[in-house]
Order: structure tokens, then sequence, then C-alpha cells
């Protein structure tokens, strides 16, 4: 489970990076909607994630996801943020 949330994170991650109007599905997520987590899983003492956040994860495609999982460290990410997601 927590690589699967840890690969959610770059994935979510990416998504804020990319500041673009279009929205991207991958992992039956849209990429406009990625960010409703990121200050879940990003800086010193996030916060827990919201409900809009929860609802972006619960229609994550969880094993697609997976892959990214190696990528976490480039974006600064602790997977042990990630994994309350």
């Amino acid at each position: 489970i927590l690589m699967q949330f840890s690969a959610l994170a770059v994935v979510l991650t990416a998504a804020i990076m990319v500041k673009e109007a279009t929205s991207i599905p991958i992992c039956n997520i849209e990429t406009n909607d990625l960010g409703k987590c990121g200050p879940a899983f990003t800086g010193n003492n996030p916060p827990p994630p919201g409900p809009d956040c929860c609802a972006v994860v619960k229609a994550a495609n969880l094993q697609c996801l997976c892959p990214y999982k190696p990528f976490l460290s480039r974006f600064g990410i602790d997977p042990s943020k990630v994994r309350p997601l």
C-alpha cells in the first residue's frame, strides 16, 4: 500500500509543477485535480488530507501509479508523509 501511495505522490507533485490549463488523465485522475493533495504530503508539518484529496485518491488506479515510486526523492517527497493519504 505504501508503494501505491508513494507513486500517487509522484504524480501529484508532477501535476502541481505543471501549470497548464489542460487536464491530462493519469491512472484515473485528472491532473488538474492532483493539486488537491499536494499540501498533505509536502512541507515539514503537512495537514491531514481533506475531503477533496480523499476523493482524488479514491478515484485513482493505485496499481497504475506504482511505477512512479522511484521518482519520489526527485520531488522532495518523504514517503512517510504520503502513507496517510
